[in-house]
């Protein structure tokens, strides 16, 4: 099985800056406050946030309990743009077929003072490893856009947060 690329994008009324900060710079911390119920831990295992920082996320999702560990490759804040990667999952059937999954996002201001966030992603298959549903590629998608509707309804609600 080959690497399987996939490119998003989604637009916002919020300010390229203020997504940035909440979506790029303190999601671990925002994510435990606007969705307890789904993120029960984000640790910080090495590093300071920057690049070679290593997190381990535990997340509950429809009963199932995950441990997943991701690793900052890169971080400008001046482009606003960040690299992680994925490269352990406990409990998550998709991640099972893969050696990593590697992210590379992107925040744009728009002439409308709002956003538009570029996320591209890398599914890196194990060798010999069963193909991937499109059922789960969907449901992976699924995930990362109702994170991302959720922080961008917290900072809709809330317009002091990371100005």
């Amino acid at each position: 099985m080959a690497v399987l690329t996939f490119a998003n994008e989604a637009t916002s009324a919020v300010a390229a800056p203020r997504m940035f900060k909440a979506l790029l710079l303190d999601m671990d911390n925002l994510l435990l406050k606007i969705m307890p119920d789904i993120f029960k831990s984000i640790e910080t295992l090495q590093g300071d946030g920057g690049p070679g920082t290593v997190r381990e996320s535990t997340i509950a999702i429809g009963g199932t309990t995950k441990r997943i560990k991701h690793r900052i490759d890169a971080l400008d804040e001046e482009k606003m743009t960040k690299s992680y990667t994925m490269t352990e999952s406990e409990g998550d059937d998709l991640m099972a077929k893969f050696e990593s999954i590697a992210y590379e996002i992107a925040v744009e201001a728009t002439a409308d003072g709002g956003c538009k966030v570029k996320t591209v992603s890398k599914f890196f298959p194990k060798e010999g490893a069963a193909e991937v549903s499109e059922d789960q590629l969907k449901a992976h998608k699924g995930n990362s856009e109702a994170l991302f509707k959720a922080v961008e309804g917290y900072l809709l609600a809330n317009p002091q947060a990371y100005a």
